[in-house]
């Protein structure tokens, strides 16, 4: 099974930082919301692939990150593991530049339902919100 390294990441507002995904139609979920992160490549530990991930999707060093919860994820192309990460930044939104996807968003963890997450990303934001 696949393993994936996941953020909930957290700007200095506070606002969770998520990216709609590109909508072409070879990748699994286009045109959904997704959080930051990626695959664990071989001889890679999550931890590893969650500094890995989030400096080539936002150029983004982070130092501060802490282990959340594993998700088994088997609703999808190629199910996983998806090891979950808090992860806070001190960049705002607005000063981060994108380089996966369409868009980049900061909301508030009660917004949340206003959006279409891929695979079940929905369910682990609304578990973590309730375990606020």
């Amino acid at each position: 099974m696949h393993k994936v390294a996941t953020a909930l990441l957290f700007d200095r507002n506070n606002r969770l930082l998520i990216y709609l995904r590109d909508n072409k139609p070879e990748i699994s979920f286009p045109n959904h919301w997704d959080l930051f992160g990626g695959h664990v490549e071989e001889n890679e530990t999550p931890e590893q692939a969650l500094i890995r991930e989030l400096k080539e999707e936002l150029n983004l060093d982070i130092t501060d990150f802490k282990f959340y919860k594993t998700y088994e994820s088997t609703n999808e192309q190629k199910p996983n593991t998806k090891f979950v990460f808090v992860v806070r930044t001190e960049k705002a939104a607005e000063e981060l530049t994108l380089y996966e996807g369409q868009y980049l968003e900061g909301i508030s963890l009660s917004e949340r339902t206003n959006y279409k997450f891929a695979n079940m990303l929905g369910e682990i934001l609304d578990e973590f919100a309730e375990s606020l």
